[in-house]
């Protein structure tokens, strides 16, 4: 498998179930500016939608989407847990967790990564966020992972987009549950694995 990516962007949640799973992969950067691949490729050639993350498979196939990537890694090896499986009632929570993730989250803080947008946007946006965020909150108080004991896919989605609210000048201090959350979650192996490989990639022009 081929995993595309950019660093710092979504495409680090299935970075993290790959290592979660001990699935064997190639990890490829890409300029998300340039959508030039570490490889020469032109990444639209990949993904017509021209960002990350996309999962291209032995067979060539190629799966675009956080969400639906990380439900068929966890479903290559069911015995790590990571999803529940497909028939049973618990994957509907956790189809609600990581549809709540991708659009109040994610694409609510996409928004922001937009120096050009106006201060009063951005300060809506940083409002309808922090309502999502003390949600969440709530939620972690009660329970250490979004589906209770076990880490899922929908935690390597959510920590991927919390660790941005820093950069949109919302401290997470605000939420020790989703701070505790966070700080527990970066000590995972696999997470430590992602993030230096990530870091340790060559830019592409």
């Amino acid at each position: 498998m081929k995993l595309y990516f950019a660093p710092d962007a979504c495409s680090l949640a299935p970075h993290i179930v790959l290592r979660e799973l001990a699935i064997p992969f190639t990890l490829i950067r890409v300029n998300n500016r340039s959508k030039r691949c570490a490889d020469g490729e032109d990444f639209y050639r990949i993904n017509p939608k021209g960002y990350v993350a996309a999962l291209q498979l032995d067979d060539g196939n190629v799966i675009t989407e956080g969400p639906a990537i990380v439900q068929f890694l966890a479903d290559l090896r069911p015995e790590y847990r990571l999803a529940p499986p497909p028939t049973a009632f618990e994957r509907v929570r956790l189809q609600e967790w990581l549809n709540f993730i991708t659009s109040e989250i994610h694409a609510g803080a996409a928004p922001l990564f937009n120096d050009a947008l106006p201060d009063d946007a951005k300060a809506l946006l940083r409002d309808k966020l922090r309502r999502r965020l003390g949600y969440l909150a709530q939620a972690l108080a009660q329970q250490i992972y979004l589906l209770g004991a076990h880490f899922s896919v929908a935690d390597a989605y959510l920590f991927t987009v919390l660790r941005w609210m820093a950069r949109f000048e919302i401290s997470l201090s605000e939420w020790p549950a989703l701070q505790h959350y966070v700080a527990r979650i970066a000590e995972r192996a696999s997470v430590r694995a992602a993030l230096e490989a990530e870091a340790a990639s060559e830019e592409v022009k």
